[in-house]
């Protein structure tokens, strides 16, 4: 692992399977280093498409980043509740002070009041064809979906909303602090 501080600010970026950049976000930082995963926070940042469009997030997230899953869990903190995007997507490294993982199209998307919903099946499909995911590729990309959704059911910590809550909370502090060294 990547020698990592909480309170550093990474970027992150994220891939497709043939190695073209995908998005990249501009801000991560750091607020908790566990064994098998890191989580980070944001708000407000700026998002750069592969192509060179350019937007803003609207609302604060948690992210989590996983050494040995294959995928990631962004808590979005709405108005009107937290909504979680999952990615599929190959595990985490950190190079070069940025967050680096392989995006394999399929996502969960969780809401407020407890649905989820499977995403880009048709994007997954068309990627598969022409960048040729092999089949063992293929098993483990449809068995961390099924991982993920089953993570979900049992409430696994990622998904508890008072501690993403606290986690932006530190997130609020640790910005904070810097903002006063500047």
């Amino acid at each position: 692992m990547a020698n990592i501080c909480i309170g550093d600010n990474l970027q992150i970026q994220c891939y497709k399977h043939n190695g073209k950049i995908h998005r990249a976000w501009d801000e991560a930082v750091i607020l908790d280093i566990k064994k098998n995963y890191i989580v980070c926070g944001n708000n407000r940042t700026q998002v750069i498409e592969g192509g060179g469009n350019f937007w803003r997030t609207k609302e604060p997230a948690i992210m989590y980043f996983f050494y040995d899953c294959w995928f990631n869990v962004i808590a979005q903190l709405k108005k009107d509740g937290i909504y979680y995007y999952c990615n599929i997507a190959t595990p985490y490294i950190i190079e070069e002070n940025t967050i680096k993982y392989i995006d394999y199209d399929l996502d969960l998307r969780i809401f407020p009041n407890g649905e989820y919903k499977i995403l880009d099946k048709m994007e997954y499909k068309y990627h598969k064809r022409i960048m040729n995911y092999s089949d063992d590729l293929d098993k483990v990309i449809n068995s961390s979906l099924k991982e993920l959704i089953t993570e979900y059911k049992n409430k696994n910590i990622v998904f508890n909303e008072k501690n993403n809550y606290e986690y932006y909370q530190r997130y609020q502090k640790l910005k904070n602090k810097s903002c006063h060294f500047l």
